[in-house]
Order: structure tokens, then C-alpha cells, then sequence
């Protein structure tokens, strides 16, 4: 369903995105942001799957500022040379690629939300928080299980967020969720009890279909709701 082009970052840097186009006329667009395994089938997945619903979805590959077209799977090698390269990620930096993105499909006019997973759930917060100084406004932003999002839950969104974690997530404290609800009572938060981190990727030996399910169905409704 998906093609690869290339986008140009505010810094120079152009790196690749993948984009799933609906067969339909578009309602709106999304940025799909990846975890740090990069556009992989997983990634892929969920842009091709928001393209069914009639967003042209987008996903820059923020690992192409250190190894192009690298794609990452889930067993034991993988995932060592994923956490070696996570260190590297700077979401300012990052936030640049997303930027370039969000105005490849931007152009055309539509609409636009953001939405990740892990690394990139925090991203999307931040999108939602410091896009505009990026030429990036989002309509609407959702972040599934954003690490490290508590360091960060002081910032202003200027825009709807939507936000998924799992109850049992070893990688993101209580204390992280509840910075965000203090900050922001109106910012929609989930939780998902008796899963852990990455439950809404089919991939992972974490995936629970049934909360998967649930929250991809929110989500889909909410960027329906703020792209219209």
C-alpha cells in the first residue's frame, strides 16, 4: 500500500519516509513515529492500517541520521543493536525529522495529527508541546506508552492529546502518568490494566490483542474527532 520518499529536514538532513495512501480521497493525515527499531513492519503496519481509514499516514525513519534504511526487529540481536543506538536519539533532533515530515503532508493541506509508540509517543507529546517552533502545529497528538514522557509533563500542548499505557509497564513509572495528569487534568490518559510496555504491537511478545484493540479504536475515533 505504501511508497518511500524523501523529505528534507529544517537542518539540512534528508532522510526517508514511508507514506500509505487511502485508495479513497484523504480526511485527514497522521504521523506515525516509531519506536526505536525504525520503520519496520510494525510501523509500517499501523500506517498502512490508518490509510485504510482514509489518513494518509507518514513515518520518518529517525534512525537515517545514523544508519540508513535500518529496520529492526524484536529478538535478541535486535534488540541490543536498538538500545546501543537509542542513546544516540535526541528528541530535538528527531523533532526536526518529524517536523519534515508532518510538512511533506501538510502541504496538501489536510488536516494533521501525530501519533507513537515508546520513543516515539514521547515524541508526539513533545510535538504537541514544542512543534510550533518547528513550523509544526498538529491538530491532535496520541502517544502510546511515552518513556520518559514525567521529565517532560510540565510542558503546554497546543493541542488535543491522547495518551495509552499499560498499568504493568516495568519501563514507566506511576509517578510519570500522574505528572501528566496533575499538569494536564483535560489531556485524555489510559490505562490499561494487567499489560505491560509495547502491548499494542503485534510483533512483540507483549501484545494483549484485547487492550490493543481498545486502544487503537480510541485513537482512531479521537483523530476522526480533530482531523474532521
Amino acid at each position: 500500500m505504501g511508497d518511500w520518499v524523501k523529505v528534507k529536514a529544517d537542518d539540512g538532513h534528508e532522510l526517508g519516509a514511508y507514506v500509505a495512501t487511502p485508495a479513497e480521497e484523504p480526511v485527514g493525515a497522521v504521523v506515525v513515529i516509531q519506536e526505536i527499531f525504525g520503520v519496520n513492519r510494525s510501523i509500517r503496519g499501523v500506517a498502512d492500517g490508518y490509510a485504510r481509514e482514509g489518513l494518509v499516514a507518514i513515518a520518518p525513519a529517525l534512525f537515517d541520521r545514523f544508519e540508513r534504511d535500518l529496520e529492526l526487529g524484536y529478538g535478541e540481536a535486535d534488540m541490543k543493536n536498538a538500545y546501543g543506538l537509542y542513546p544516540k536519539l535526541d528528541p530535538n533532533v528527531s523533532l526536526l525529522d518529524i517536523a519534515a515530515a508532518f510538512q511533506y503532508v501538510k502541504q496538501s493541506g489536510l488536516p494533521t495529527g501525530v501519533l507513537g509508540f515508546c520513543y516515539g509517543g514521547l515524541t508526539s507529546w513533545l510535538s504537541a508541546t514544542r512543534g510550533e517552533d518547528l513550523r509544526m502545529r498538529p491538530d491532535c497528538c496520541v502517544g502510546y506508552y511515552a518513556g520518559g514522557i514525567g521529565k517532560v509533563a510540565a510542558e503546554e500542548p497546543v493541542c488535543p492529546v491522547m495518551l495509552h499505557f499499560g498499568a504493568a509497564d516495568d519501563h514507566i513509572g506511576k509517578d510519570q502518568i500522574d505528572a501528566v495528569r496533575t499538569a494536564h487534568p483535560d489531556v485524555e490518559i489510559f490505562l490499561y490494566e494487567g499489560v505491560g510496555h509495547a502491548f499494542a504491537n503485534p510483533d512483540r511478545p507483549s501484545y494483549n490483542a484485547a487492550a490493543a484493540a481498545l486502544a487503537d479504536e480510541r485513537s482512531l475515533a479521537f483523530l476522526k474527532a480533530n482531523l474532521a
